[in-house]
């Protein structure tokens, strides 16, 4: 259904007649009344709001030790989360228990992460393991990377404790199930910058706040694909088992768990990566590691430094990746040849492994050259200086184009748009946002933007909210056209996409921060450089769905449409492109997100708005309820953004299923 009734005049109208009516009075109204109630607050400026958070924040500080709810049940979880930190890092990254370096040393630990990526997966893995971390300490940054690591695991050890158990609660029980998907798909629309506020008021800034943070993150995806994996068991299996006299606890033990088990290994490898994304970011409240080092280097700008860093960052990242994915294909493999030969052969190769790996542990206790990551070998200095040559003949040579390219975007494209959204009156950009919600979603995603309008109002942050939503509309509009291009001609080629997904997966490993320093190095410290870091990051999870979208449509459809004359344009822009209208309104909701999550990590490198916001607030007290109001803010605006998209994605839905009756 394309039109609307227009109720008194007994008319069909065009829907895109009335959302461009819409944006046409808006725009008349911004000429007339540009400049006029506009919310705007200086940088340094507080609201009343901001400065009754501060009041807050000083009175949690004061009564901390004091007040029962802190003394026995916050101060104890920090407690058990810091002692489970320390631990960890005694054991790989920092000097502990009485020791001047980690209990086990850099041979040990490289020893014990290969033979345990040999165990879960395969040799090959075992191999990029093993290369992967040397790698780190070859680059000077082996105690950085430990402490990453350590953070990480220690994250993903309770999240996993936490979620596993809840997952599969939910996949046994429907009512759990609709209990817990409301909240997760909640806390996976917020981005990684909106946990860090919160949890510094009340678990205070360093490493055992990072992980509750990263923790909290991190369980999501494991809850809600553990759940899925138990509920996608089928039917008849469970029936069979329960005919033959199975206790429910003995279907769930010897049924459902090992049918679900390759699914549920997914889970914790998305958990893994949303850790290590998360870990990174919570440089921004002390957590030690390699965020630090990037973060240090991006306000320095220091572009090999980060450089270094970051290729870090990703070399981590890929090795958990192709470990875990290795472990989830290995959970198949493992069932079908349990009595063969090469089981025998492996099992036997594992025992000579853990005994090499036991050796090695024994030396990194005992030996300082085990111990200490030799400095002989650095190669961090010559990767570093070559990053910062290769950056300085770009802005030396290429300036013209890169600065050129910025200019345009930034003045053609984000500042008339921006200037929009923040110099019309609140209450006309209120009524503009709100009517083209109703047209597009219906009345409940209006209502839910009406309502998110109002709470940006209350947070006294509205012109930075504007500018945020501006720098996201943009980045995403960008998104979605390199999608179109790309998963179409992915969709329409399986060869293309052999090549080019791989490259895809490979960069939705990567952590949000890794992403800024390239983006640096091109086009220095401005609000350009978050929007195209956020395309670059955002692009591979619209440009896949779509691929997938067009690779669905019915051959008998395209035969169809061929036979009839049809061109090759003509059969996507007629036929594979309107029958994937709601794979594209789930790519523009996915590409929105994921926008909003690094446009805000943009506040970094001069990004601004919001995102500026936050960082403001960690680095300064008197700014520190500002920062929460605006992590509210980007809440906010990730709300209102998913449920206008969904509710569009909806509405593709009704129009495609009324096009089949």
């Amino acid at each position: 259904m394309t039109t609307v009734t227009a109720v008194r005049a007994g008319i069909r109208v065009s829907r895109g007649v009335l959302i461009a009516a819409i944006l046409a009075v808006w725009v008349v109204g911004y000429a007339v009344l540009r400049g006029r109630d506009t919310l705007a607050l200086a940088t340094s400026d507080v609201t009343g709001l901001h400065t009754r958070l501060n009041d807050l924040n000083d009175s949690v500080g004061a009564n901390r030790n004091t007040n029962p709810l802190f003394l026995y049940f916050f101060n104890e979880i920090r407690l058990v989360i810091d002692q489970l930190t320390t631990f960890i890092s005694g054991l790989v990254a920092q000097p502990a228990f009485g020791r001047p370096v980690p209990l086990i040393g850099w041979l040990g630990v490289i020893a014990l992460l290969g033979f345990g990526a040999w165990a879960l997966g395969n040799l090959k893995v075992a191999a990029l393991t093993v290369a992967g971390f040397t790698f780190m300490g070859l680059q000077g940054l082996w105690r950085e990377s430990m402490d990453t690591f350590s953070l990480t695991l220690a994250a993903v050890l309770v999240a996993l404790l936490l979620g596993l158990p809840i997952g599969i609660w939910a996949g046994l029980s429907d009512r759990v199930n609709r209990l817990v998907t409301p909240v997760l798909d909640f806390m996976q629309t917020m981005p990684t910058f909106v946990y860090l506020a919160p949890l510094t008021l009340v678990f205070l800034i360093g490493p055992a706040s990072a992980v509750i943070a990263t923790l909290i993150y991190a369980a999501p995806p494991v809850i809600r694909i553990t759940a899925h994996g138990i509920r996608q068991v089928p039917g008849e299996t469970l029936e069979a088992a329960g005919s033959l006299g199975a206790t429910r606890l003995q279907m769930l033990r010897n049924v459902m768990l090992p049918m679900a088990k390759r699914t549920i290994v997914i889970g914790i490898n998305q958990t893994i990566m949303a850790a290590l994304s998360m870990v990174t970011i919570a440089a921004l409240i002390d957590a030690p590691g390699l965020g630090q080092v990037v973060l240090r280097s991006l306000q320095s700008l220091d572009v090999g430094r980060a450089f270094n860093a970051g290729l870090s960052i990703v070399v981590m990242a890929i090795v958990f990746d192709r470990v875990t994915t290795a472990a989830s294909v290995r959970v198949e493999t493992a069932r079908r040849s349990g009595g063969t030969r090469a089981a025998r052969a492996r099992r036997m190769g594992l025992i000579a492994g853990g005994l090499v790996t036991a050796v090695c542990v024994y030396l990194a206790y005992t030996f300082v050259w085990a111990a200490e990551f030799p400095a002989d070998v650095n190669l961090g200095a010559p990767i570093a200086q070559l990053a910062t040559t290769v950056t300085n003949w770009v802005q030396l040579n290429l300036s013209g184009v890169t600065n050129g390219f910025k200019d345009v975007t930034t003045n053609g494209l984000l500042n008339p748009l921006q200037s929009l959204l923040t110099e019309s009156p609140w209450w006309l950009v209120s009524a503009a946002l709100i009517a083209l919600a109703a047209v597009a979603g219906r009345a409940r995603a209006a209502l839910t933007t009406a309502v998110c309008l109002a709470l940006l109002i209350a947070t006294g942050l509205w012109s930075d909210a504007m500018a945020t939503l501006a720098a996201t509309l943009l980045a995403t509009v960008l998104v979605m056209a390199l999608g179109l291009v790309v998963g179409v001609w992915m969709g329409r080629s399986p060869r293309v996409d052999r090549v080019i997904r791989p490259v895809l997966d490979a960069a939705q490993t990567m952590p949000s921060f890794v992403y800024l320093v390239p983006f640096v190095a091109l086009f220095a410290a401005s609000r350009f450089t978050g929007i195209a870091a956020a395309v670059v990051y955002a692009s591979p999870v619209a440009i896949k769905i779509i691929a997938d979208g067009i690779a669905a449509v019915s051959p008998t459809t395209i035969e169809a449409a061929t036979a009839a004359g049809s061109t090759a344009w003509q059969i996507i822009t007629k036929v594979q492109l309107p029958m994937s209208l709601r794979t594209l309104t789930l790519a523009t909701n996915q590409g929105l997100i994921y926008v909003l999550s690094m446009v805000v990590v943009g506040g970094l490198v001069g990004g601004g708005a919001l995102g500026y916001d936050v960082v403001a607030g960690f680095r300064q007290n008197a700014l520190f309820g500002k920062g929460l109001a605006a992590g509210l803010a980007i809440v906010l605006l990730g709300i209102m953004l998913d449920r206008v998209t969904q509710a569009v994605a909806r509405r593709a839905d009704a129009r495609t299923h009324h096009g089949r009756l």
